[in-house]
């Protein structure tokens, strides 16, 4: 259906856009640290896609999305890095407000930094893939970044990032299993969890990393509470 990729996207959005007018959480007030994290950040995104695309490291099954393309992108792709951020930005502060513990921040940065290791180390020997060798490159980049600025939110990223895999498997199963998005195993390194590349969870993590590390930053510039 043409329109499957366009509904993945609603729905992945609807929720959390409707409770973010919930009269205790009031997400709607920190819309003005979001907008500009989500676009600072989809702008990166939107690069990186294009790239990637025209490098034939994916492509866009025509029979799932609507066919509108901009710069070599379906505007299926362009909403995605809209809504999903949205939606992690959701979980992330809903979480932050459910729970004021931090069981995470103790050992937040031993967590980055073991995944940076993990991460050069993958990367370096898996340099002529693209999508693993560019990707794994620029998670183990930011979390050097995080890591040096030893940012206090690093702890409710990472409960907020294990909590995100939940939705983030079903929709990412939606459009590896359907297939929407078609992936060149000769860029990745093969290993499935399930249909989705194993190279997808650190995208994510980028993703939703990127997004909270501007979102905290406008949050403070702007000088938005909890």
């Amino acid at each position: 259906m043409k329109y499957t990729y366009l509904l993945i996207n609603f729905f992945s959005i609807l929720v959390p856009l409707l409770f973010s007018f919930e009269r205790r959480l009031q997400f709607f007030k920190f819309w003005k640290a979001l907008f500009p994290a989500v676009l600072i950040t989809g702008i990166f995104f939107i690069v990186w896609d294009h790239y990637l695309t025209v490098w034939k490291v994916w492509s866009f099954n025509p029979d799932f999305i609507t066919g509108y393309i901009l710069w070599d992108l379906p505007v299926e792709e362009w909403l995605f890095f809209i809504t999903i951020p949205y939606s992690c930005l959701f979980i992330y502060e809903s979480v932050n407000f459910i729970s004021k513990k931090d069981p995470f921040q103790p050992i937040s940065k031993n967590i980055s930094k073991v995944l940076i290791v993990i991460l050069i180390v993958v990367a370096l020997f898996n340099m002529d893939k693209s999508y693993t060798g560019i990707k794994l490159s620029l998670t183990a980049f930011l979390l050097i970044w995080v890591v040096l600025k030893d940012y206090p939110f690093m702890g409710k990223f990472y409960r907020a990032y294990l909590i995100s895999m939940i939705p983030f498997f079903i929709v990412n199963g939606l459009l590896t299993s359907l297939p929407v998005v078609l992936y060149n195993d000769q860029e990745n390194l093969g290993i499935r969890l399930g249909t989705i590349p194993v190279e997808d969870t650190q995208y994510s993590l980028l993703l939703l990393l990127m997004n909270v590390c501007w979102y905290e930053y406008f949050k403070k510039k702007l000088k938005i509470s909890e």
